[in-house]
């Protein structure tokens, strides 16, 4: 009997850039990336506004989350808007930021006020991931600041004193929240956020392997 070899890439630590409501092309790559249950998969952040679909984006990510536990979601500076927003703080941010198309997916799905489940999941959110090797985080860190001393609104809204820096936090730095024509694969530094709701694409990565793969309507 021959030997079956599974050819199958194992345990890998996959990266998922900004996806902004981008739902058609969120199924597109998972359906190219494959996750399979030895995998971790790290979502970035800013899953709603701007694009068509961000009730269904939420829909998507609480059924992957429930099919893979080991997935980790990251809160991006569009959640806590749209948090803010539930918890009736001014609606000014979040309004003039993509939060119309962002109300519109629940009203016209019928689901408004939002779901208690998709509330649990903007709750559970998280600011900060680290592993051995990789910190994960939706805009970047403050220089000169260890991680556990990071402010929690710096992770999620920094950009120019971040980017400007070559502070070395001793591991990679994973990232989205910045739009980039390509993504950023530097030894210290992996930017995500390659605008697909700008019409580029949304991006994977296997960050140990540096593995690509991307997805845009056609």
């Amino acid at each position: 009997m021959a030997q079956h070899i599974d050819t199958r890439q194992q345990d890998r630590l996959l990266a998922v850039g900004d996806i902004h409501g981008c739902l058609d092309q969120l199924k597109v790559l998972m359906d190219q990336v494959m996750p399979t249950f030895s995998d971790q998969v790290v979502f970035l952040g800013d899953y709603v506004d701007r694009g068509p679909a961000s009730a269904g984006v939420i829909d998507y990510l609480i059924e992957f989350g429930a099919s893979f536990p080991s997935t980790v979601f990251l809160r991006g500076n569009h959640e806590q808007m749209f948090a803010d927003y539930l918890d009736g703080h001014d609606p000014t941010a979040f309004l003039i930021n993509g939060g119309l198309k962002t109300l519109s997916s629940y009203q016209d799905s019928g689901r408004w006020p939002i779901p208690s489940s998709h509330h649990t999941f903007l709750e559970t959110l998280v600011n900060s991931y680290e592993t051995e090797d990789y910190i994960f985080v939706h805009a970047g860190l403050r220089p000169d600041i260890p991680l556990s001393e990071q402010d929690s609104n710096d992770l999620i809204w920094i950009r120019r004193e971040f980017l400007s820096s070559s502070y070395d936090w001793g591991k990679a730095v994973v990232y989205g929240h910045t739009p980039l024509e390509e993504p950023f694969l530097a030894e210290s530094r992996l930017g995500l956020d390659t605008g697909c709701v700008y019409g580029r694409h949304l991006t994977c990565c296997d960050v140990r392997t540096r593995k690509i793969w991307q997805a845009a309507l056609k």
